[in-house]
């Protein structure tokens, strides 16, 4: 897909960029694969902010996506490639052969017509869903479920893609887009190709009001607030936070402190961290 500039009739607009859509083939959602969506602002039951920063925003439907893909062995076409305003990544829209329709994230060269098919017999081809058991060492693969049936959990945004580094025994082992080398189940599935709408991450918003449509509402720097608003506050015109380093409105420690527990059961099926390192 790819990126269009806008004329800089406007200040706002003189370095904005947006999507083509090129890869857009149906632009109606398909009404019995769609949900209701509520919004909260950041609240919770209480009516407390619990997550800063949300509000507003344009009216959505949610796309129910198959991230399970366990309709084994029956083969489905590809009716249309979709916008989905709930994720970086577009959707197929497809059909099996007996009638149900469902939803999937969309990868690179996926076209309207082809066919696909999930199961351990299906050809290793972009689309397809098969068990890691069965997928070539090798192979770039998305929607990797951590547990066997539990549907996709990871990489599902718009250009990424996990390689398939080895297969020993019971786990294979993947190399995530954050340079993670992680080890999976070998029965867990995933999804052959890269992830399309790779350009998104190349798109420059421009201007504040597109970032309000997006239900995301402004960030206030702590060091222009008062003391008793945030730990950064205070002082006579621009100043230092007056800390040893950086921290929360709540003067936790922000930036950079790491937050994993120490005794993750998940520590085990890391082989090797983002950062290079190996986990102890």
């Amino acid at each position: 897909m790819g990126i269009k500039k806008y004329n800089p009739y406007t200040p706002s607009r003189r370095n904005m960029t947006g999507s083509d859509f090129s890869e857009i083939t149906k632009k109606s959602p398909e009404k019995s694969l769609l949900a209701k969506k509520d919004k909260t602002a950041g609240r919770n039951n209480q009516g407390k902010i619990t997550v800063r920063h949300h509000g507003g925003g344009n009216r959505q439907k949610y796309r129910i996506v198959d991230f399970k893909r366990l309709k084994d062995d029956v083969p489905a076409k590809v009716i249309g490639i979709e916008y989905d305003p709930n994720r970086t990544a577009n959707i197929a829209l497809i059909c099996y052969a007996d009638g149900e329709k469902a939803y999937i994230l969309a990868p690179e060269g996926l076209k309207n017509g082809m066919k696909i098919m999930n199961g351990a017999n299906a050809e290793v081809r972009p689309g397809n869903c098969l068990p890691l058991s069965e997928i070539p060492v090798g192979t770039m693969v998305h929607n990797i479920e951590l547990l066997p049936g539990k549907g996709g959990q990871m990489v599902r945004a718009a250009g990424n893609a996990a390689q398939l580094m080895a297969k020993e025994g019971k786990y294979a082992t993947l190399r995530l887009p954050s340079g993670e080398m992680r080890m999976v189940p070998i029965e867990c599935r995933a999804s052959i190709g890269v992830i399309g709408n790779g350009d998104h991450n190349l798109i420059n918003i421009g201007k504040a009001g597109r970032k309000r449509h997006m239900g995301i509402r402004p960030t206030v720097r702590g060091s222009v607030m008062n003391p008793n608003d945030h730990p950064h506050g205070g002082g006579e015109g621009k100043t230092g936070i007056g800390r040893p380093g950086p921290s929360t409105p709540w003067g936790k420690p922000a930036l950079g402190l790491k937050t994993r527990k120490k005794k993750k059961q998940s520590n085990k099926l890391i082989v090797r961290r983002r950062d290079g390192k190996a986990i102890k």
